[in-house]
């Protein structure tokens, strides 16, 4: 019987596996170090099969570098075991919630997620650490404890130094922030569908070198755009230039694949409605010049011609300047009642003899049509300053500093199209701005988006408003606050019928369930064997296990689950058949029990290895789900 893995992802695999599909040939079977086969990269054959495109040795060529990148890579691409375990008594609607909260670093935790959510996330925001040359990856020191977090996360220099304070006198000091960020972008991008967007807020420090890193990980031609943001109203601080405003980098899995990328609130603003003249929401539209004072003729030789005015005269524009269309539009626009003349004694326009014209000429906009076809958002944004934020967290009376405003999220998800049941991910949680924003947005539109949060569980400062509020770590100031929202926006939701998702099932990083014997069961000599009877650690539930088995096989973690005794067995289902788990290690799965299980047909079963009555039962496993239920994936742990 196949033994699952119960470790994440080996990223090297998969990419060897992408290469496999598109040149077989360059990948052959070779023995590692061990003398086990596996599979290998012929990289003369490679380079052979793109001799073209092969760049050698230290040829010159346009990239970003810096030092320790190449141990990032694979800090991103080496697998870990490890898991996340449920926590019931800090979850809202543990049962029923599709929305996910994950308390761990943030780079393990991404790791544990590649089988899970590959390919399924809209949209991920993300508000990482500025680089400011006082703080580096959070606000506040940490206690012993979280020391592992910086040696197993990269956020330690080469000789163990922890990077928290990264003043501008270091001489890594861009390096270090790279070596952070850049192995969380590579396995978020993997996560991402094809027509999903990541949004990264930034400011000047590190948004240079944040925009090169993109342009390598996504790729520079799925840039969207960078937004600049306003995010003080005033500023007194900066040495020449007053800080008032910061960035969004947005890029797309695939921009070909980006569908409706629009901005919808300002489509919907109050103010650009007022701008349409009739009532009727159909018929309601705005007048724009056909002359447009910027437009140089330059753009484009065939629109500078004369029209006809009512009154039989001709106009057109000054010398060197042009119309918005050219001739054959014009008639077209024409023919469509979408062109109006206006006498004016301002007019831009010239007539045949050289003169001021009396006329001007407009086009007609259409409410209908901009809502049709979208308005393109903005690259300079002046809605959402922090300071709203402040106001956020005020009427939740939650104590937090340096949060995004809730607004910012929604009008994100809004132009990147984040619709029904849509995954939004953040791995840099905070105060938890992005489950108040999918909640809200949810509420608003009678819709059913779902959040996966991430935050270390980084501890208060002692003197902090938060600490004096009673709270010890990040994690549970991030926990409350969507406790607190999800409260106010179920007592004030404007529509009766959203699905009123407020919940959020906790998960925390820890390590494996399973004992160092169960991977590496040659290590243990025979004398501790009596020790390793069990390859469980001791301190693990059966849920525990359960939620190891969901990434091991990549089922979605905010799947239902339910719970029933069968012949004195506890049994799990997932999303009733999805996948059924019995971890009874009594030695009382039998035949009969097998059979009752194989009668319903789940897609995928497990069973711990310690359970089987007898050997006899164990190989005889799959051969009763081969005849009772075929299509059944059957593996033990």
């Amino acid at each position: 019987m196949e033994k699952m893995k119960m470790h994440s992802a080996n990223i090297t695999d998969l990419n060897i596996e992408s290469i496999f599909r598109l040149f077989p040939s360059c990948v052959v079977e070779a023995f590692d170090k061990n003398g086990n086969l596996s599979k290998k990269i012929d990289f003369d054959l490679l380079k052979q099969e793109l001799s073209a495109a092969v760049v050698d040795g230290i040829t010159e060529r346009y990239q970003i570098n810096w030092p320790g990148k190449r141990a990032a890579l694979l800090t991103a691409n080496s697998p870990i075991a490890k898991t996340l375990r449920p926590s019931r008594e800090e979850s809202i609607g543990f049962d029923s919630t599709k929305n996910i909260f994950i308390e761990g670093d943030n780079l393990d935790v991404l790791k544990m997620l590649q089988e899970t959510y590959l390919g399924k996330v809209k949209m991920i925001y993300i508000d990482p650490p500025y680089n400011t040359g006082n703080d580096f990856v959070y606000k506040d020191n940490f206690t012993e404890d979280l020391e592992l977090y910086f040696e197993r996360s990269n956020q330690v220099d080469a000789d163990g130094g922890r990077l928290v304070s990264n003043t501008e006198s270091n001489g890594r000091f861009h390096s270090d922030w790279l070596n952070m960020i850049y192995p969380r972008l590579k396995l978020a991008r993997n996560l991402l569908r094809d027509d999903g967007v990541i949004c990264i807020s930034i400011d000047d420090n590190e948004q240079a070198n944040l925009k090169k890193l993109c342009d390598e990980i996504f790729g520079e031609s799925n840039l969207v755009g960078v937004v600049a943001k306003k995010s003080k109203l005033t500023s007194n601080s900066g040495e020449f230039f007053s800080p008032s405003h910061e960035y969004i980098l947005v890029y797309a899995k695939s921009k070909e694949d980006l569908n409706g990328f629009s901005d919808q609130e300002s489509q919907e603003d109050e103010d650009y409605i007022k701008l349409f003249k009739h009532e009727d929401s159909y018929s309601k539209y705005n007048i724009v010049g056909l002359y447009q004072p910027s437009l140089t003729l330059e753009r484009s030789r065939n629109a500078r011609y004369f029209i006809t005015c009512p009154d039989g005269s001709k106009c057109i524009p000054p010398e060197n300047k042009r119309w918005r269309v050219i001739e054959p539009s014009f008639h077209e626009m024409v023919s469509k009642d979408l062109v109006v003349f206006k006498e004016t004694k301002t007019s831009p326009l010239i007539d045949e003899d050289g003169k001021q014209s009396k006329w001007n000429i407009y086009t007609k906009i259409y409410l209908k049509d901009r809502l049709v076809s979208g308005m393109r958002p903005v690259t300079f944004l002046d809605r959402y300053p922090n300071s709203e934020a402040s106001k956020d967290l005020i009427k939740l009376d939650i104590p937090f500093d340096f949060s995004k405003p809730k607004n910012l999220i929604i009008w994100l998800q809004k132009i990147c199209g984040v619709d029904n049941d849509d995954i939004v991910l953040d791995f840099f949680a905070g105060s938890g701005t992005t489950a108040h924003a999918v909640m809200q947005l949810n509420a608003e539109t009678n819709g059913s988006r779902r959040f996966i949060l991430i935050q270390i569980p980084e501890p208060c400062t002692e003197k902090s408003d938060a600490a004096k509020a009673g709270y010890k770590f990040i994690t549970d100031i991030s926990r409350e606050r969507i406790r607190r929202a999800g409260k106010a926006i179920l007592e004030s939701a404007p529509l009766i019928e959203w699905s009123k998702d407020i919940g959020f099932r906790v998960l925390k990083l820890d390590a494996s369930n399973f004992s160092e014997i169960y991977y590496n069961p040659d290590a243990v000599s025979q004398d501790l064997l009596s020790e390793q009877e069990d390859n469980v650690r001791s301190d693990r539930t059966a849920e525990d296990l359960l939620f190891q088995v969901l990434l091991d096989w990549g089922v979605d973690l905010s799947l239902p689950i339910s719970s029933e005794m069968i012949q004195g067995k506890s049994v799990f289902f997932v999303d009733q058949n999805a996948l059924v788990a019995c971890f009874d290690k009594q030695g009382g799965v039998d035949e009969d029990f097998v059979k009752e299980l194989a009668k319903r047909q789940p897609l995928r079963v497990v069973f711990r290895d310690a359970g089987f009555k007898s050997d006899s039962v164990k190989i005889n496993v799959e051969q009763i789900f081969k005849l009772l239920s075929p299509s059944t994936e059957v593996k033990c742990i």
